[in-house]
């Protein structure tokens, strides 16, 4: 019980057919408690998968659970939907993001405290010089990717990579580099974007924002959410990034 508690914030319901024995047993009881992956760190990779699931009651229970147990702040879950949105598309954010007001709203009145959520500031949208913008997301996409970055020739590079991935939204400041790293990933292999995937584990790989022992954790945590197949590409392309990598 304490280790659901711990995770969902709640008492956990009873257990009757052979899926929810396993839900407990497997997943909360020993994929949640190994100690490769930080609670925080696996909370990115869930939450990751159940918006990209479109799972309604999971998002509701993991979004509460991160607010709640103050893993999370809200500052950092509505920075999270934002960066969700680049990499899984915005219906699915839309939704999300929605289900992060309405819990914090209802966290926060249980508590009996105010559920005003502070509006950003325009100066956290970055430079308005288009040239410095371009410029800057060119060095970001180079920090992140670990490769040169592609020629601005197109709108999606330049108007989407250049400019709002990497130009802006990797840059803001309301999560950090790793915690980006995890969602990231996570996004990539439940997405199944085979040439992302093979770019975003290799990088974070190479940075060590994530260790290997880390991302074998993350395997694990996302093949648990959403599926063995979709952690056995990610774990064939963290072995494969490993070893040229020169492991």
């Amino acid at each position: 019980m304490g280790s659901y508690r711990s995770v969902m914030t709640v008492d956990p319901p009873e257990a009757g057919t052979p899926f929810e024995r396993a839900a407990r047993e497997f997943v909360i009881d020993q994929v949640w408690a190994r100690p490769g992956l930080a609670r925080r760190e696996r909370r990115w990779v869930t939450l990751t998968c159940v918006g990209a699931a479109d799972a309604p009651q999971p998002i509701e229970d993991q979004v509460f659970a991160a607010l709640n147990s103050g893993d999370m702040t809200i500052d950092e879950m509505l920075e999270f939907a934002l960066h969700f949105a680049v990499y899984n598309g915005w219906p699915k954010a839309s939704h999300l993001e929605g289900v992060i007001r309405r819990q914090w709203a209802r966290i926060q009145s249980e508590r009996g405290l105010d559920a005003a959520i502070r509006p950003p500031d325009n100066a956290s949208l970055g430079s308005a010089d288009w040239t410095e913008r371009i410029a800057e997301g060119t060095r970001e996409f180079i920090e992140v990717n670990m490769i040169d970055a592609p020629s601005p020739e197109t709108p999606y590079i330049h108007a989407g990579i250049l400019n709002f991935v990497f130009g802006h939204v990797w840059q803001r400041p309301g999560l950090s580099r790793r915690d980006r790293r995890f969602i990231t990933v996570a996004s990539v292999a439940v997405c199944d974007a085979a040439l992302p995937l093979a770019s975003h584990v290799g990088s974070a790989l190479e940075s060590g924002d994530i260790t290997k022992a880390e991302m074998d954790e993350v395997v694990l945590q996302l093949a648990a959410y959403s599926g063995f197949a979709k952690g056995e590409a990610l774990h064939a392309t963290a072995e494969t990034a490993w070893a040229r990598l020169g492991h």
